[in-house]
């Protein structure tokens, strides 16, 4: 029942679900657990990704269909991610942005990242992703729901959630943790490296995404899939070590986004080579 545990503190820490009552105290807490928690974090994307899916069809579905049908969806199936979420991930992405955006010394841009107050990089940089995510999912609506229907797109949908929150725990697993101990909120969590059994347990959490991906999909658009993945996390690795000697919460959540942006990126190209 440990795994089990493991997974409903992800749930509580990562999202708004409510983990509350006799089931919080079942599960409990310490540092330990919460550390060996972040492993389920694909887990967790599983419960978001359903929720945008769900969301994305029933929109499609009530809305009159017009050519303005499939960004509206997609706008009102990302607010309610970001709801499910508390915004936790695109967060992460504003003080990176606000940090590492102009160039300061690593203490110093440790610090701009913790600051509460959001800068002009940090809003530059959430509102472009925002917008890249609303127009890629829009894209994929209008180009393939002709052909195949929306089908296609809410498990697609479902799946970047999953995939992308497989990228942050690759960073946690090679690189140290360097955020400020007396203000970090995610050392509990990123504050050691994460072992081989986690990142296995992670990668066990995306296995049902991939397979589910290839037999909608194709093989090459896994592999598409995967590279887009594996560059975008290796580029951001690259760059905290440079910037940075290792990785924050923040960056976690940065991460997290745009490996998000990639996959549907890739997505959006790999469609291109089936019309």
């Amino acid at each position: 029942m440990q795994p089990l545990r493991h997974f409903l503190l992800a749930v509580q820490f990562f999202s708004r679900i409510p983990v509350t009552g006799r089931l919080a105290a079942w599960v409990g807490w310490s540092p330990e657990l919460q550390r060996a928690s972040a492993a389920h974090l694909p887990g967790v994307g599983w419960l978001v990704g359903l929720w945008a899916a769900l969301l994305l069809g029933a929109f499609l579905w009530l809305l009159p269909t017009t050519s303005w049908t499939p960004l509206l969806a997609a706008l009102l199936s990302t607010a309610g991610t970001l709801w499910l979420t508390g915004g936790f991930h695109e967060d992460g992405l504003a003080d990176v942005a606000d940090g590492l955006g102009g160039w300061v010394p690593p203490v110093r841009a440790l610090e701009i990242m913790k600051d509460s107050r959001m800068g002009a990089y940090g809003v530059m940089t959430l509102v472009m992703a925002l917008l890249t995510k609303l127009a890629l999912i829009a894209l994929l609506l209008s180009a393939m729901q002709p052909f195949w229907g929306a089908a296609p797109v809410l498990v697609l949908l479902c799946c970047t959630h999953v995939l992308s929150r497989f990228a942050p725990l690759v960073l946690m697993h090679n690189l140290p943790h360097v955020g400020l101990a007396t203000s970090s909120k995610t050392l509990h969590v990123a504050g050691q490296q994460l072992g081989w059994n986690g990142l296995l347990t992670a990668a066990l959490w995306c296995l049902p995404a991939l397979a589910l991906l290839a037999w909608l999909g194709s093989y090459t658009l896994v592999l598409a899939l995967l590279a887009a993945m594996g560059i975008t996390t290796w580029l951001l690795q690259r760059w905290f070590w440079r910037r940075l000697g290792g990785m924050t919460g923040d960056c976690l959540g940065a991460c997290q986004q745009l490996n998000e942006l990639a996959l549907l990126l890739a997505a959006a190209i790999h469609l291109r080579q089936l019309l």
